[in-house]
Formats: C-alpha cells, sequence, structure tokens
C-alpha cells in the first residue's frame, strides 16, 4: 500500500480503483485465459532473466502492490512521489512470482520469487503488458494528440468521426476512458501503459478497430506509450504549462516530440502538426507522412471563412481530399483549429469526407469546454476546463468575438502544488481582457488559497484590471452571478468538467456547472430554456 497519500493521489487512487472493478468482468478480464512464460513476457525487452525461471508461467503484469494478484510480475517503478522498490514485499505476499527492478537483486530473494533486472523499468512494462495481452494495438489503428490545449476537443471529434462510421473504438483522456464495453474513470489523462494495454485487449476482444488518445507529456516522458505505432500523430498547440514537471520550455517541447520520433515502434504513418504554431513547424518530417493545418499559414488543410455564432461553427474545410463542408455544435475559433486537425487524423485513418461531416455534425458538445447553463438568466454562463493563460486568453477572446457588447466576468483560481510560473500570467490575460476578474480558488492542495491568489494578483495589477477576492468557490461563483447585467458573459474557468475539489484536508464533491446552477435558481431563475453542451443562443452572430 502507499504511505502518505495526498489528497490529489486520493482521488486518483479513488478513480483508479473505480476503474478496475468496472473492469472485473470486462474482456481484458478474460484476455488471457492461460498464463504465459517469463520469457515470453520479456521478448524484446532489455531484461536479465534468470536462466531457471524463463518458464515460470506468469498470470498478471501489474506495477501497483495493491492489485497484485497469485501469479503476478510486478514491476517496481521510481515514481515521483514514491519509489516501487519500497512496495516488493507486499507484492510478493500478495502472491508475485516474479519482480521487475531496475535495481539489483537483494542478498536474498524469497524462494519461488524470480527477480528480473531491467535496464529501463517503464518501457519494459509496456513491452511486458503488451506481450502478455497478445499484442492488442497491432489490431487497431491509433491516433493520439498531443499540445497544451485543444486535445480533448480533438479527440472527442476524432471519436464522433470514427463512431460515424459505425466503427467500434475506444476514446482516452482528461474526462474519461470509453471502450466498447463501457466508460471508466480517468486517473490521469494518458493511462498508465499496463493498463492502456488493457483497454486496448477490451476494444480488440470486442471487435473494436480503433483507439484515440490524448498524449499528456508526462505519458511520453514516461514511457507509457512504449511499443505503441501510431497510424496518425496529431500536434495541437505548445504554450506554458507543467514547468514543475518538465523544469523548462525545451524539456516540455522535447515530451511532446517524442510521439512524433516514434515511441518504440517507428515512426508513425501520418503527423498532423499545427503549423500556425512555431513548435509545429519543428515537428515536421519527422513522421512518414506530413499533413499541415491552420488559419494562418499555407498549410494543407485550410479554411479561410468561417461563421462564428453561440450556436456554434460553420465552414468550408480545403483538404487534400477534397472539401469538407463543417457544421459543428463547437463554439469559437479555437474549435476551428481542433476540428482541422480531426479533419486531419481522421482522414489519415482513410475515412470519407462525408463520414467527416457527419461525425462532426454529431457531436453536440465536449463536457467541461465552453459548456453553457442556462436557467433563462438574461445573461450567459460559460463553464470551461481552461487552466493555462494561452487557454484563458483563447476562452476570453471567443467571449468577447461573439459579444462585443457585453461585458465580460471571468472567475479562475491557479492549481495548488503546481506551475506557480503561469499564475501572474494569467492574472495579466484575465486582468487585461476581462472587464472584472473574481479570484477564487481552484484546487489549492495544501497551499494556502489566498497565497496563490496573490501571486495571481501580481500580474492582474500590472493591467489595472478590476478585480474581487473570493477564496470560497462556491461563494465566488455566487457573486459572479451578482455582478452580472443583462447582455454580461460569466466565465468559470479551470475545473471544466471536474466534480471534485481538493484542499489540504478534504476532498469533496464540487461541480462548477451545479454550483452555477444551485446559484442561478437562488436568483429566480428556473429554466432550462435549451442548455445542451457548447450552444443555443440570441446573441450576435460573427463572421470571419
Amino acid at each position: 500500500m502507499k504511505i502518505g497519500l495526498s489528497q490529489e493521489e486520493r482521488v486518483q487512487d479513488a478513480a483508479t480503483n473505480r476503474t478496475d472493478s468496472q473492469r472485473e468482468h470486462s474482456a481484458h478480464a478474460s484476455a488471457v485465459d492461460t498464463g504465459r512464460t517469463l520469457s515470453d513476457v520479456f521478448q524484446g525487452a532489455e531484461a536479465a532473466l534468470p536462466a531457471a525461471a524463463s518458464g515460470l508461467e506468469i498470470r498478471q503484469v501489474a506495477c501497483d502492490s495493491r492489485k497484485v494478484e497469485t501469479g503476478a510480475l510486478f514491476f517496481a517503478l521510481h515514481g515521483a512521489k514514491a519509489d516501487g522498490n519500497k512496495f516488493i514485499e507486499d507484492a510478493i505476499k500478495r502472491g508475485a512470482v516474479a519482480i521487475a527492478s531496475e535495481e539489483q537483486a537483494p542478498g536474498k530473494v524469497p524462494a519461488g520469487v524470480a527477480w528480473v533486472q531491467v535496464r529501463e523499468a517503464r518501457k519494459a512494462l509496456a513491452i511486458a503488458a503488451a506481450n502478455f495481452l497478445g499484442h492488442p494495438a497491432n489490431a487497431l489503428q491509433l491516433v493520439a494528440v498531443t499540445g497544451t490545449n485543444g486535445k480533448t476537443t480533438t479527440t472527442s471529434v476524432v471519436d464522433a468521426i470514427v463512431k460515424a462510421s459505425s466503427a467500434k473504438t475506444g476514446l482516452f483522456g482528461t474526462i474519461a476512458y470509453h471502450t466498447p464495453l463501457g466508460d471508466y474513470p480517468a486517473p490521469n489523462t494518458t493511462p498508465e501503459s499496463v493498463d492502456l494495454q488493457g483497454f486496448f485487449a477490451e476494444i480488440r476482444d470486442a471487435g473494436g478497430k480503433y483507439a484515440v488518445l490524448e498524449a499528456s507529456s508526462h505519458s511520453l516522458a514516461m514511457d507509457r506509450l512504449w511499443g505503441c505505432h501510431f497510424q496518425a500523430a496529431v500536434f495541437t498547440n505548445l504554450t506554458r504549462e507543467h514547468m514543475d514537471f518538465h523544469k523548462t520550455f525545451e524539456d516540455y517541447f522535447a515530451a511532446k516530440k517524442r510521439l512524433f520520433e516514434g515511441t518504440g515502434a517507428g515512426a508513425p504513418e501520418v503527423a498532423v502538426l499545427n503549423t500556425d504554431d512555431e513548435f509545429g513547424k519543428r515537428l515536421a518530417g519527422l513522421a512518414k507522412k506530413t499533413i499541415t493545418y491552420g488559419l494562418e499559414s499555407d498549410a494543407d488543410i485550410a479554411t479561410k471563412k468561417f461563421q462564428l455564432t453561440f450556436d456554434g461553427l460553420t465552414f468550408t474545410a480545403h483538404t487534400p481530399n477534397g472539401k469538407v463542408h463543417v457544421v459543428s455544435r463547437l463554439v469559437g475559433r479555437i474549435n476551428v483549429y481542433n476540428l482541422l486537425a480531426a479533419i486531419g487524423a481522421a482522414q489519415a485513418l482513410g475515412l470519407s469526407n462525408e463520414v467527416i461531416e457527419s461525425g462532426i455534425r454529431n457531436l453536440e458538445s465536449v463536457s467541461g469546454r465552453f459548456q453553457r447553463i442556462d436557467l433563462g438568466q438574461p445573461f450567459l454562463v460559460i463553464v470551461d476546463y481552461a487552466h493555462t493563460d494561452d487557454a484563458l486568453e483563447n476562452l476570453i477572446r471567443t467571449a468577447r468575438e461573439l459579444n462585443s457588447k457585453g461585458r465580460i466576468i471571468t472567475l479562475f483560481g491557479c492549481g495548488g502544488e503546481k506551475d506557480r510560473t503561469k499564475r501572474p500570467v494569467m492574472g495579466e490575460v484575465t486582468g487585461r481582457l476581462s472587464d472584472l476578474t473574481i479570484l477564487s480558488s481552484d484546487n489549492p492542495r495544501s497551499e494556502d488559497p489566498l497565497k496563490i491568489i496573490s501571486d495571481i494578483i501580481v500580474g492582474l495589477q500590472k493591467t489595472g484590471g478590476k478585480y474581487l477576492i473570493e477564496p470560497d468557490r462556491e461563494k465566488a461563483i455566487g457573486m459572479a452571478m451578482e455582478e452580472a447585467r443583462s447582455g454580461d458573459i460569466v466565465l468559470l474557468a479551470g475545473k471544466g468538467h471536474e466534480n471534485y475539489q481538493i484542499l489540504a484536508d478534504r476532498t469533496f464533491e464540487f461541480d462548477d456547472r451545479e454550483i452555477a446552477r444551485r446559484a442561478l435558481r437562488e436568483h429566480g431563475f428556473e429554466g432550462p430554456r435549451k442548455e445542451q453542451g457548447n450552444g443555443g443562443s440570441e446573441f450576435g452572430t460573427k463572421r470571419a
């Protein structure tokens, strides 16, 4: 078991446990009816196997000692906050018959337990999981989307397009994990390699042919995608994020670049790159084929004219495979980019323009992304996951572009124990672009919420923008509704689809969308009228 779990780790563990519980009777649980030998499992991995143990039967591959069952191969991974080698004894007590570690075998290994020293444990884990499950990814066409912003929306659009072709598929990202057999909580944006291979097996065994996933920089740096060959790899954009993990911006870019160089199974067949972004241009030529998209550049997939409304987007995309006529419920200029990226990925999968058009039309919304809350109030309330300076700027500019006459009231906070450098930058963005900013808490974790807010204020005060402070997010949302007047737009930024809040001493249910509805009811609004994800408004139309 883990020692001294933080509140965030408890949330992730709870999600992981719910996922495991839901999958007990899934196709993955019965994917391998009989065990494989230790030598079979380590085929292709840099590992030193004890000769006497090469025929040892392995019935499970695991990297969490709490999940170990009889006959397991347990990987002891070095983590950011815990060392898996400290849990080897626990794994053995639970039935592990083999241990894989980068460390040398201790002086005494229990009888009947094989010790396998591996060169790079995370790569070896990914290879072992794939071997154990019969290489399920080989039966699928894989699409990965990486970048700072837009991953969730782009993967959701690709998933909708694949489903429009009547194919079975899987979708893995920030909001949830989906397979043909059900939906599961997402403890991480990209699943750990052993879990991901299990999901791939579930899709394969259900007759699926595709999987679409968000490739986070963490997952690429930690080799969760090792051994996966991608039919399409998409790059959306790169802005400041995760500097607490990557330390430098070039390190952050290098992690993203790994997807296009190949993750242990050759370079992707097609790279779909946003060349309006300078970092997108730097990725050209790494994959076997490069397709570009954008609005400003001379891209392969582009559009020059598009209609923006609060009801969605309409435009014609010019592509190497002909014109694609887009009618989408997604809102804002940034989603033009996401839709162009999805078109490129879908064409890389060989899907027709008719299927692409149908899939885009079918997607009504993406949870927590420019999601409208409508109880009949005379102002708009939008919930969005924007939690970087670039995403926040795109959110506010979208609102301003679609409703230039009303005020913009932006409520946000920054996560505790995360990258502090982005806090004043986000403050500067909202102070410059909003008419009023309400500073509150996001997931403060063990940090003092007022100290986080103070970091934000450093940037906000440079702009002279008006702001209010209320650390209690529920009270802050009520304050935003109180401040709003007819024709205004209230933006609740940062948490989006999340249904919890993490404090120093507790984690509790908290959903911006539900809190906003409650606040509106307290102000006498009873709706809903046309509340539906991303659209439905009488507010103005903008052409570009």
